[in-house]
């Protein structure tokens, strides 16, 4: 994270200390160098994952940061691929990085927020990576409900869901403490940033999607192998809409 091309620790507290869309807006050019980019061989496995689900004619990025997922999105729907964020930095190195290919979909970017989609039901495919964790728990219910609304019948909205360290773990306690952190910092520091690593837990989002309509499958992803107890390590989570 602190070599020549990512951000540095001063630039870093500079974005924690913004809010979430000037965060984003600093962090852009040098986003895609940190490890909150979706890493390449999730996107590929989430990839051919949906391709064996598809094709799917047009389809949707849901924060879609610098673009990563539109590539996922490009190899898997016929006629276009939407990328909507509301950091205009974001936007900007998204459109300078993701060319589209002359024989692919469509592309474009449309700057909104995730819970007022400019959208109506347009789409056939949803996907995310890696946002869920700037979003509260009352929140997901508009959040999905905002989904819903732009999938057209038998659509569905696809994302991976990475198992979480196990209590006691090196990395549950790194997570433990960034998320008092970030606490402590919304409590006497506006305005708020909001990310928390462990808000988004599996059971409640599946029950969130169920209750906005969706039919929830778990998809293990299987490049990533299994824990100790034989669960694996990366899935992917599809909510289906009747056709």
């Amino acid at each position: 994270m602190f070599s020549p091309e990512g951000p540095s620790l001063r630039e870093l507290a500079v974005q924690a200390l913004s809010s979430v869309e000037r965060g984003y807006d600093l962090l852009a050019p040098k986003f895609d160098h940190t490890p909150f980019r979706t890493p390449d061989p999730v996107l590929d496995s989430v990839g051919r994952a949906l391709a064996r689900r598809g094709p799917f004619d047009a389809g949707l990025d849901l924060c879609c940061g610098t673009g990563a997922g539109a590539g996922v999105l490009a190899r898997v729907c016929r006629e276009s691929v939407t990328g909507v964020d509301f950091s205009n930095g974001m936007l900007a190195v998204a459109r300078e990085r993701v060319r589209p290919a002359a024989a692919g979909p469509r592309v474009d970017w449309v700057r909104a927020d995730a819970r007022a989609l400019p959208f109506g039901a347009a789409f056939d495919l949803v996907v995310s990576f890696g946002a869920f964790g700037h979003f509260l728990s009352r929140e997901l219910p508009g959040l999905f409900g905002q989904v819903r609304s732009v999938l057209r019948p038998g659509g569905c909205f696809a994302f991976p869901v990475v198992a979480p360290p196990r209590p006691g773990s090196l990395g549950y306690w790194m997570l433990l403490g960034f998320d008092l952190v970030m606490r402590v910092r919304n409590a006497v520091w506006r305005p708020p940033f909001v990310m928390y690593y462990r808000a988004f837990r599996l059971g409640d989002v599946r029950r969130e999607l169920e209750a906005a309509g969706f039919r929830v499958d778990l998809e293990p992803l299987p490049e990533f192998g299994r824990r100790g107890d034989g669960s694996p390590r990366v899935r992917m989570m599809v909510a289906s809409l009747p056709g």
